[in-house]
């Protein structure tokens, strides 16, 4: 296996909306960021993933882009980037943009000329067709709900767009657009970045032909996901985009690869025929909604987990993570975030941190940041969730029920302001958020833990040194032990005689489970959520409700 910067780093999520507001204007910015830096070099990160910070009109919070190589106003000025980029180098950090170039903003210039004519030179730089039976060309649906199609009067075609109908889909089978896209990337790249989370990149390609899905219900848009994901071909646009830009740089790539498994795992990230250093895979994700009332399958999750950490070892690498700006948070949804709110948080940390691959935080993933319930849905921002609800209102379905599923999924959860302190806000900003709050951010924030050695954010940063002190957590093999536990998430790191083993209870109860395996070996205890954890692995460890305990085993 080869040892390499981006295996060893610890990186850590930025949602600059979210994070912190320097001008009080209530919408964070690059000079927020700046300012939190030493946090994060204090806290023990390596890169810095920043989402965008690009022009953009914001229908999806700038994942929606209309100008690659400028800085959205609310954010700053490109200069203030370049003086970001110095700063966080200046630190001995890295950072690594998102690259999103599945589709634009609909007032992206590229655009606004495509959609001027039938004619216009740019016209096939985005996905254009006749309408069907005076209706959309197929039956796909968006990813954000209703058609995936939109009317453009002005020339009597429909363009595609997989997510907003303000982020129409790029067409990938042009050269032209191609090339634009390439010299983009290598512009950031000769600025002195250092790499890419590559937003959406597994859904550039589309089926040919663009049939309809099968309707056997009849409904009116049918979820289009297997007509645009992983497509056949879509690794000689891959190929080329690796070669004309990353390959060029000794930067950190990562894919987001939504539909991938782990049979296609290589022509993605193997060392050899990768395109990607690593990817953010969504499996495991998918059982958030396949869990009890009380979380999640445990066995489903271990045989999920465990097929990309046995399936990747020496061939590719894994991004590893519970949360980001598209999910809700882990301990409001796989934990429990009242009664053990702290305990369970240290435990879902100590889970995924501590596998094979590099581990990112999100923000405030590190002080256990929890769901929220806003009780308008004028009070959300998410394009998704506020397409869902009109929709199903003009269904005649409850407020109530809806709000229900936004609580429990909505991408809001995890955009609500980062708390810093029990200022006003959680000490985000000086003047009205563009989001509310969390109310609980007097109870849990980032200036009250680090004052408390007991805290999430200590466990994180104790994990963060763990993984920089003891080899094995970089570059160990894994293993998984007791498979068929429905509440026990156990696992081994091994490298040179050395293992680390990894306890999860993720249950609200008391379990005993033994490890024979190590009888005789010398153990240390390096981790633990209680203080009263044994010293030494004991021949039955008794596991209290959402216990994590971690142990250096030693011949």
């Amino acid at each position: 296996m080869k040892k390499i910067w981006w295996k060893e780093a610890v990186a850590y999520q930025v949602y600059p909306r979210s994070f912190m507001d320097s001008n009080g204007d209530g919408v964070g910015d690059i000079p927020g960021i700046i300012s939190k830096l030493d946090y994060l070099k204090e806290f023990g990160i390596d890169v810095i993933w920043i989402c965008p910070t690009f022009k953009s009109p914001n229908a999806d919070n700038g994942y929606d882009i209309s100008d690659y190589q400028d800085i959205m106003e609310e954010f700053g000025t490109m200069e203030e980037f370049d003086e970001l980029l110095h700063e966080i180098h200046a630190r001995g950090m890295k950072v690594i943009l998102d690259l999103v170039i599945n589709h634009t903003s609909d007032e992206h210039p590229w655009f606004i000329e495509s959609r001027s004519s039938l004619d216009n030179p740019k016209r096939d730089w985005y996905i254009w067709k006749d309408g069907k039976d005076g209706s959309e060309p197929n039956n796909w649906e968006s990813i954000f709900s209703g058609s995936a199609w939109e009317l453009d009067e002005g020339t009597n075609q429909y363009y595609l767009h997989l997510f907003d109908k303000k982020q129409p889909d790029v067409n990938w089978e042009n050269e032209e657009v191609k090339r634009a896209l390439y010299d983009m990337v290598n512009w950031w790249l000769e600025k002195g970045i250092d790499g890419f989370r590559v937003d959406a990149i597994s859904h550039i390609k589309k089926r040919e032909g663009f049939p309809d899905m099968p309707n056997p219900e009849g409904v009116e848009y049918v979820s289009s996901f297997d007509m645009h994901t992983n497509q056949e071909g879509i690794h000689e646009y891959l190929e080329e985009l690796k070669q004309e830009t990353f390959a060029k740089y000794d930067i950190m790539t990562v894919g987001e690869a939504n539909g991938v498994k782990i049979e296609q795992a290589d022509e993605w990230v193997g060392e050899e025929n990768g395109k990607f250093n690593m990817i953010f895979q969504f499996e495991h994700l998918g059982l958030w909604d396949k869990g009890t009332d009380e979380g999640v399958d445990v066995i489903q999750l271990k045989e999920t987990l465990t097929r990309w950490q046995k399936g990747l070892y020496n061939l590719g690498w894994n991004a590893l993570f519970f949360e980001n700006h598209d999910q809700p948070r882990s301990v409001s949804i796989w934990g429990n975030d009242e009664e053990y709110w702290k305990e369970s948080a240290k435990m879902l940390g100590a889970c995924y941190f501590l596998m094979s691959g590099t581990p990112f935080i999100y923000q405030g993933q590190e002080i256990g940041m929890t769901n929220v319930k806003f009780d308008s849905i004028a009070d959300y921002d998410d394009v998704g969730m506020k397409n869902y609800y009109r929709i199903e209102t003009a269904k005649g379905r409850p407020h109530e029920e809806i709000m229900e599923i936004i609580w429990k999924r909505g991408r809001d959860n995890s955009r609500t302001p980062m708390q810093w302190n029990t200022e006003l806000n959680g000490g985000f900003t000086t003047g009205i958020p563009w989001m509310k709050a969390n109310p609980n951010y007097a109870e849990i924030n980032v200036e009250a833990q680090k004052q408390d050695s007991d805290s999430i954010y200590h466990f994180y940063k104790k994990m963060i040194e763990l993984r920089k002190k003891h080899e094995v957590l970089v570059y160990g093999d894994y293993e998984l032990m007791h498979e068929s536990h429905p509440a026990v998430y156990a696992y081994t790191r091994s490298l040179n005689g050395t293992a680390v083993l990894v306890v999860c209870n993720f249950g609200k109860g008391e379990y005993s489970i033994g490890f024979p395996e190590f009888a005789g070996r010398s153990s240390e205890l390096l981790l633990s959520n209680y203080k009263d954890s044994d010293p030494g692995l004991p021949e039955s460890l008794k596991l209290k409700s959402y216990e994590t305990r971690v142990y250096l085993i030693t011949e």
